[in-house]
């Protein structure tokens, strides 16, 4: 691999900060917003703590020439995992630059003491990840893992023994996130077998396996689709109806399930609508916030904001997000609210079966059946922390974006 892009020396590797999600929000703001503190995130130990942490993953190009001072700019904002890209945003011949770029801004970062977020590297091969693991100095100890695009049945073993060689190589974990995308699991008539196939691969390396990531532009290509910014992926059948599936066959919590990740969001500018706004003016009304509403949705954040609440309400956690403006919104609908943190406490807490009435007086809690939405819902408080009472994602957002 041959450096095209110059990186500025540095003579010793510091002790880094702690990563932690709305570092960015700071003094009496932050105390007026939480309940409960999101924990710093440490290390590469904690897989279901790290899995949740991810938040909205924001993608850069390896090919970027500022990319380490995009990482730390983004991370000073709040941005707690990235993905450096060395798939579709590469152009062929660049990619063996681009190798060398990615492996100097990890050793570059690994030297600093401002907080890194995860960093993940995207490959286009297997064999790029022994290729990478290689050529790293210190920047291993920044790299969180490798993502794995289009992976399959045929794909996928390749992938996952470059993995099992990296974590030897490096004497630690190094997470996989393999996204789903590829046509033979699109098609109906083959998506049963990829599929039990695909959790039969991932449950031999439960352990090194992150997060499972679902490639819905890929998904769309392969019946000539682009889906409209007034509508979300799960308007788009053929493409919901996959989700659903790999819902269904890895996003179990019976132990044999994986945390999954929802899909792209592509846009991010204003333009001339077709249909009325996705987003009720009653919130912003309460929080005086009529102003901040308007700028969501002049740049298509209403629709973002839908997606995640249907992404949450099929299992899906986190999101792939290409533009800084999402970010704010993806972890401002992930904090877990003051009502949620008390249904789940009372469940947890629980022992027997049996049916409650929730501290807010207006829901039943099942004890046994919710008990893995409490549960889930308690690690996401440690990840993102628990808002106080009377405080909404609109608070959060707003306080976010004025930062």
């Amino acid at each position: 691999m041959t450096a095209v892009y110059a990186i500025a020396p540095e003579v010793c590797l510091r002790k880094q900060a702690p990563l932690r999600h709305f570092q960015q929000l700071q003094g009496p703001r932050r105390r007026e917003l939480f309940l409960v503190e999101p924990e710093p995130i440490r290390g590469h130990d904690d897989r279901e703590l790290l899995a949740t942490a991810l938040g909205a993953t924001l993608y850069v190009p390896a090919t970027r020439p500022d990319l380490a001072a995009t990482i730390r700019r983004r991370a000073a904002r709040g941005v707690c995992s990235m993905v450096i890209d060395l798939e579709d945003a590469v152009a062929d011949h660049q990619v063996e630059a681009a190798k060398q770029h990615a492996v100097d801004t990890l050793d570059l970062l690994a030297r600093s003491e401002a907080a890194n977020p995860m960093l993940f590297i995207r490959v286009r091969d297997a064999a790029s990840v022994g290729e990478l693991v290689a050529a790293l100095g210190p920047g291993a100890e920044v790299l969180t893992g490798f993502v794995f695009p289009k992976f399959d049945a045929v794909s996928g073993p390749a992938y996952l023994a470059a993995l099992d060689e990296a974590n030897h190589a490096l004497g630690r974990p190094v997470y996989a996130m393999p996204v789903l995308e590829s046509s033979n699991l699109v098609h109906r008539q083959s998506r049963d077998e990829q599929l039990s196939r695909i959790a039969e691969l991932l449950a031999g390396h439960r352990e090194q396996v992150l997060a499972v990531r679902i490639g819905a532009t890929d998904m769309c290509s392969t019946f000539g689709i682009r889906r409209d910014r007034d509508l979300t992926i799960y308007d788009v059948r053929v493409v919901a109806d996959v989700i659903a599936d790999i819902v269904n066959y890895l996003g179990r919590v019976d132990g044999t399930g994986f945390i999954i990740t929802g899909p792209v969001w592509e846009y991010f500018a204003d333009h001339e609508r077709m249909f009325r706004p996705q987003l009720r003016s009653a919130p912003f009304e309460e929080s005086d916030a009529v102003k901040f509403r308007q700028y969501l949705v002049s740049r298509d954040l209403d629709g973002l904001l839908r997606e995640i609440t249907l992404d949450r309400a099929n299992g899906i956690q986190g999101k792939t997000v290409i533009h800084p403006s999402h970010v704010a919104v993806v972890h401002a609908l992930s904090v877990v609210t003051h009502e949620e943190y008390a249904d789940a406490l009372d469940i947890m807490a629980a022992d027997v079966g049996g049916v409650a009435a929730s501290e807010y007086r207006n829901k039943m809690n099942e004890m046994r059946p919710h008990r893995s939405w409490a549960g889930q819902t308690l690690v996401r408080a440690r990840a993102f922390g628990v808002a106080n009472k009377g405080v909404s994602f609109v608070d959060l957002l707003t306080a976010m974006i004025a930062e």
